[in-house]
């Protein structure tokens, strides 16, 4: 185990006021039914951003909660690291949109685009920005707005995702606290298996194009679960080899809420007992990058996390990428 760098000292979360139930997908002329949607995935309902809703103002509500609950002030802000796949626009980073929000003049922002397992990427980034001595004080966020990139004709994808966002603030380790292990990886051999084919620079946007609805979000859907359960499992495992630490160590398990039924399997083999496992899928959906955020944000106020607790993280997304971290809150 090593010697902690960088704690998580406060957690916030936000969601659009939009909740869109599974009975609703048959307004909208998809054939589908609850029962076949929670059979296959646990997802009851997700938040959908509206008019006036963007990512911008869900990071920025996420992170004044966090800011507020860390009685940090924007100008005591070093950096803002946002992990996203679904920025406002493509230029400039989202980051520095809620940088503007805040009136965090001195901190520097950006993006970092991996996905699902964004959050867990930007954590890392901001260990090693705390470890060099010049960062005090830094803000990463997992924020989506995936219902505006998703195929709403498509039924095998537009039922899994929702928007939100959550954010953390990041110390200097003290007492002790923070992070015991961390472990990234990625293939982009098996990047077309999730994906948006077209609209970026390779294939810029065309009528036909959008007509073809290439720019949106495509899943060959059981190649990525095998390589989600694969992969959550794999790091499951780096997480407490890295930590010194067995299953029976970690009091709270915080996946990515992709599907229970790739929640279930990386519990199992990470030989964690699921009412150990936070689950709120149910209620949220996939929010990508925003998912671990914001079930830690609940779970914090839930008490379920709490001072002292020992906490594993673990990721899956479109890239691929993967990681884990196991921390002392």
């Amino acid at each position: 185990m090593k010697r902690p760098i960088a704690m998580l000292t406060a957690t916030g979360h936000a969601v659009p006021t939009r909740v869109f139930k599974n009975t609703d997908f048959a307004s909208i002329g998809i054939e589908t039914s609850d029962e076949w949607i929670r059979e296959r995935t646990g997802i009851g309902q997700r938040h959908i951003a509206g008019a006036g809703e963007n990512l911008t103002s869900l990071c920025t509500a996420a992170a004044r909660t966090a800011m507020e609950q860390a009685g940090v002030t924007a100008s005591e802000l070093d950096a803002i690291i946002l992990g996203t796949a679904s920025p406002d626009r493509l230029l400039p980073a989202t980051a520095v949109e809620v940088q503007a929000k805040l009136g965090a003049s001195r901190a520097v922002a950006f993006d970092i685009d991996a996905a699902c397992s964004g959050w867990l990427y930007g954590i890392q980034v901001a260990e090693g920005m705390l470890a060099t001595g010049n960062y005090e004080t830094i803000l990463v966020i997992g924020g989506e707005v995936l219902s505006r990139i998703v195929n709403w004709k498509d039924r095998n994808t537009c039922v899994l995702f929702g928007d939100g966002a959550g954010a953390t603030v990041l110390k200097r380790s003290t007492k002790g606290r923070g992070i015991l292990s961390a472990y990234m990886r990625s293939d982009g051999t098996l990047a077309d298996l999730l994906h948006r084919p077209k609209g970026g620079a390779a294939d810029p946007l065309t009528p036909e194009i959008l007509a073809e609805g290439t720019h949106l979000l495509t899943m060959a859907g059981r190649e990525v679960f095998k390589n989600a359960v694969r992969s959550m499992a794999d790091a499951a495992d780096r997480a407490l080899d890295g930590a010194k630490l067995s299953a029976t160590d970690i009091d709270v398990m915080i996946p990515h809420q992709a599907n229970i039924r790739i929640i279930e399997a990386t519990a199992k083999h990470a030989n964690i007992p699921m009412e150990k496992v936070f689950v709120n899928v149910d209620r949220f959906g996939n929010t990508s990058a925003a998912s671990i955020p914001i079930a830690l944000s609940e779970a914090h106020a839930q008490g379920i996390v709490k001072e002292g607790s020992t906490v594993m993280f673990v990721a899956f997304g479109a890239g691929f990428t993967w990681g884990s971290m196991v921390v002392r809150y």
